[in-house]
């Protein structure tokens, strides 16, 4: 018998959604992240105005400083819709808990001197508030800014927030043996002790700061990008000897997260600046006012963890290299 097995293509009528379409052209096929991103941000047929901010539309272009010719410019590199981001963040979960349970079964950070013990729980712990607070910061965007390019991208960075807070709760659980006198001094330290009312100041400085996008500047770039090379390249260098690199598999993800959401951040930060020379003036403006804040909050903190010699040096170093990395986005530090 013999049977003679043919292929058969169909071709589709259309490669996308017709509002996809409209922005590509109708023969070319989209990703499913441009399938999630484009035009989901709802513009027309709303029912009420907010109570709260009558004069504005539910969801307004008018909420910042900031205008855009197209908000679709925006893109991120990681090219993040929901699926792809909780298949991402899943396989990140699973390598950083065989790190953790590493640590914790050995009991790596127990068995540290007690000045080692001391700067960790003073600098690192507290930090969870921070996070706390950056979701905060990215919660606001996500609710007032306009555009799924950019609000998805920060509701995604509101999960991971959280995600690196209850991350550090547990760095304060493995110091005090799972009890909680460790999570409850650094509640006390981020309250109370010197070397961060200034941070503190200014987190929660930005919960009451009306422009989103000013928001996502000072938090996302600005806070972001001296604050974590500070802590997380600089401190974790100089702690890793006495904890013999403990600490390195503990901020393992802090890390990978940091570099990669730079990309995103980046991306976002450098096409609004293209877009006209007075967003890229805007942006200038408060990335400067941001910074000259945030270096002197920092400043405690640095030489609470690394000395006033070695502090300074790092600061001064993270400084530098937020400047450049700003430059190449196209705005004056």
């Amino acid at each position: 018998m013999h049977v003679d097995i043919q292929t058969t293509s169909v071709k589709p009528i259309r490669q996308t959604f017709s509002f996809i379409a409209r922005r590509l052209g109708a023969d070319k096929p989209a990703s499913r992240y441009q399938e999630a991103t484009i035009d989901m941000q709802p513009e027309a047929h709303f029912h009420y105005r907010p109570l709260w901010e009558p004069e504005r539309a539910l969801y307004d272009k008018r909420r910042t400083a900031i205008v855009m010719e197209d908000w679709y410019a925006f893109k991120d590199p990681r090219h993040f819709y929901y699926g792809v981001y909780v298949m991402a963040r899943a396989k990140q979960q699973d390598a950083t808990e065989k790190q953790y349970e590493f640590v914790e079964k050995r009991q790596l950070l127990g068995q540290l001197d007690a000045a080692t013990r001391q700067r960790i729980q003073s600098v690192l712990v507290p930090l969870r508030h921070y996070e706390w607070g950056a979701n905060m910061n990215n919660c606001y965007i996500t609710a007032y800014g306009w555009g799924a390019a950019i609000t998805q991208a920060t509701k995604f960075a509101t999960m991971d927030r959280l995600g690196i807070a209850q991350y550090l709760t547990r760095v304060g659980l493995m110091l005090d043996a799972n009890g909680d006198a460790a999570l409850a001094q650094a509640k006390e330290d981020w309250l109370h002790a010197p070397a961060w009312q200034g941070v503190r100041r200014l987190v929660e400085n930005l919960f009451v700061t009306k422009d989103w996008f000013e928001v996502f500047v000072a938090q996302n770039l600005v806070f972001d990008g001296l604050l974590y090379p500070l802590v997380y390249r600089h401190l974790e260098a100089d702690l890793n000897p006495a904890t013999g690199n403990a600490l390195s598999l503990l901020t393992g993800f802090m890390n990978e997260w940091y570099d990669e959401t730079a990309r995103w951040v980046d991306a976002t930060v450098k096409t609004a600046a293209e877009d006209s020379p007075a967003n890229a003036q805007q942006l200038s403006a408060w990335a400067a006012t941001w910074r000259g804040e945030i270096l002197r909050a920092l400043a405690p903190l640095a030489t609470a963890g690394l000395g006033a010699e070695g502090g300074a040096a790092a600061l001064a170093q993270a400084d530098a290299a937020l400047v450049a990395r700003m430059a190449k986005l196209g705005i004056a530090a």
